[in-house]
């Protein structure tokens, strides 16, 4: 127990990326064991203490500080091992994704087709979904998810450990799909992961889990602001999104490709800046340089100015995935972000939004962007309800974020954001209702404002668009392992009436 008296303190209320919340606790729980994790949460449930857990501290809103009198800390459990007697990797919930990759790799020559940030902790990663840059070819990481353990609170008051498989016959398997894609701070501490693809058997680790490409062949577009015209900035967004929509089936030959465009906004001083796409495949398939060479031009065709700011090379695995990871630092700083997932390209209405406000001077934000994520795949051979993650068609994940240094200038940066969003999704109410081309948003990108009438204004529930129709079934897990509702925040699974 680390109070606030204690040197320790300070530093533990520093861990986190979004630097608008400071989590100051009565105390952290640092514990580095399942044991020690069940007497924290008894300690809390004695003392009628609210309780919140943290991985990685990598949420974009203040669920973890938000009303907490103990914060358990799990970054002290950070294993990652093979288990013969489950014949599964076990991943305990402290791990960052780089340690993760980096173990399973050099250990086993496998992965999890995990983030690309490196410093999130698979803690709230896993059970909020999971994807990253092997998405497309291998799927989401609850894919691969084997079992959970979690501590649990009963009616009782009662905290004890439940490990819950995907095994038809476990009588805990409600608990195991609520982590497929529920999102952290609903049901429970987890403290470990076990993870096996499914239909794997044998005992050789090697073949339960997929194995990365040896090679990684990769290059990195740019484009200036300075000669872009909105009509050049239609034709790449649109090149972009229907290119994805005929090359984003499970069996096409572009699976392994990943591409992340990354639009930021254009500066008002005298060099009006850049943006850049960066785009890898796998590297050891015979006709790679042909597919990423035909790629590049369907999706420039149209647009000058492309400057090639990092020309095609291959990278051993690894080293490509060090090379595109985001560091705790790169991640840092007060910001606000927002999420859709798109079945189709954007709209001309939508396109013309994004320039606008993308090239916009009557705000003067420090930094925006809009990322546009290769999505899509072998993600979408899974059925909707087969995992709590329903968006099981989609192609691209778009995120927008706005970013600043000064806390007094946090309202005009949070209100400017909030209209850029609402005029992207003026047609659905100011949100990304599920339609021919919106699919809702993902968990792992909460954004507090779906929840608010001011901002959401569709008349549709802010879970419908994170859960669409598995909300009911998450519901009634909570219902079961959280009755107390003592796993709770502003956007958390609620105990049905």
């Amino acid at each position: 127990m680390i109070l606030p008296d204690d040197p320790r303190y300070e530093d533990l209320v520093l861990r986190r990326t979004n630097e608008r919340f400071f989590p100051r606790p009565g105390s952290f729980r640092l514990p580095t064991t399942t044991e020690q994790v069940v007497r924290a949460v008894t300690d809390a449930v004695r003392a009628g203490k609210r309780v919140t857990v943290r991985s990685g501290g990598h949420c974009y809103e203040n669920f973890v500080g938000d009303g907490a009198e103990v914060v358990i800390d799990m970054s002290a459990m950070r294993q990652v091992t093979f288990d013969r007697r489950r014949d599964a990797f076990m991943i305990e919930a402290g791990a960052s994704l780089w340690t993760v990759y980096e173990r399973l790799y050099l250990g086993w020559g496998v992965t999890i087709p995990g983030g690309q940030c490196g410093g999130v902790a698979a803690g709230g990663h896993i059970q909020g979904g999971g994807y990253g840059a092997l998405s497309r070819q291998l799927g989401s990481v609850v894919d691969y998810l084997y079992a959970v353990e979690v501590v649990v609170v009963d009616r009782s008051g009662r905290a004890r450990a439940v490990v819950a498989t995907r095994e038809p016959g476990d009588e805990n398997r409600d608990l195991w799909w609520a982590h497929t894609g529920g999102g952290g701070g609903n049901f429970g501490v987890v403290t470990r992961y076990w993870m096996r693809t499914p239909g794997a058997t044998g005992h050789d680790p090697a073949r339960l889990l997929p194995r990365p490409p040896a090679v990684t062949l990769e290059t990195t577009l740019a484009w200036s602001w300075d000669r872009m015209t909105e009509e050049s900035f239609h034709r790449l967004l649109r090149n972009y999104g229907e290119w994805h929509e005929r090359n984003s089936a499970p069996d096409s030959p572009y699976a392994s490709l990943f591409s992340l465009l990354l639009i930021t906004r254009r500066t008002t001083g005298p060099d009006a800046g850049a943006f850049a796409m960066v785009t890898a495949l796998d590297g050891t398939l015979p006709d790679a340089d042909r597919l990423l060479r035909d790629y590049i031009a369907e999706v420039t065709e149209g647009v000058p100015g492309t400057i090639t700011v990092q020309p095609p090379r291959r990278l051993p695995w690894l080293a490509g995935v060090k090379a595109q990871s985001l560091s705790q630092a790169d991640e840092a700083g007060m910001h606000k972000l927002k999420a859709a997932y798109l079945r189709k390209s954007f709209t001309d209405e939508q396109i013309a939004t994004a320039y606008t406000y993308l090239t916009s001077v009557d705000h003067q934000n420090e930094a925006a962007t809009l990322l546009l994520v290769s999505y899509g795949g072998k993600v979408n051979a899974v059925a909707p309800d087969a995992t709590a993650m329903p968006q099981r068609d989609s192609i691209i994940k778009a995120v927008y974020v706005v970013v600043w240094t000064d806390p007094d200038r946090e309202q005009a940066n949070l209100d400017w954001i909030r209209r850029w969003y609402a005029a992207m999704y003026a047609d659905t109410g100011g949100v990304p209702v599920p339609n021919s081309v919106n699919d809702g948003s993902y968990i792992n990108y909460p954004d507090t404002d779906t929840a608010d009438p001011r901002w959401n204004r569709s008349g549709v529930p802010w879970h419908t668009l994170y859960y669409k129709e598995n909300y009911r079934r998450l519901q009634r897990v909570k219902a079961r392992w959280d009755p107390r509702d003592l796993f709770h925040h502003a956007m958390s699974i609620r105990l049905p009436r």
